[in-house]
């Protein structure tokens, strides 16, 4: 079973390029290391306080999934320098 989530970000301390992607990059690496997720920025590479990670996870349960998953998103909504705008989580066995 595969679980996928897209999150939707405002960055509203951002000032330029460089300290977005220093944020997107730390909170990519936080999500991979504590949950063991892949993740990634899919778009709005060039807008300096927008952003939408893609975060997918694979598990033989699908409770599992949907815990890990709600997880995922409160760990992003809780970071500091993000506001989060909007979560799509989909689920395929």
């Amino acid at each position: 079973m595969v679980a996928g989530v897209q999150i939707e970000l405002f960055l509203p301390a951002c000032q330029n390029l460089k300290e977005k992607r220093a944020i997107v990059k730390s909170l990519i690496g936080k999500l991979r290391s504590r949950f063991n997720v892949s993740a990634a920025e899919m778009t709005y590479p060039e807008q300096w306080q927008r952003t939408v990670l893609g975060i997918a996870a694979v598990a033989n349960e699908m409770s599992f999934l949907q815990q890990e998953m709600q997880a995922v998103v409160r760990f992003v909504e809780n970071h500091p320098d993000v506001e989060l705008i909007r979560v799509d989580t989909e689920y395929y066995e």
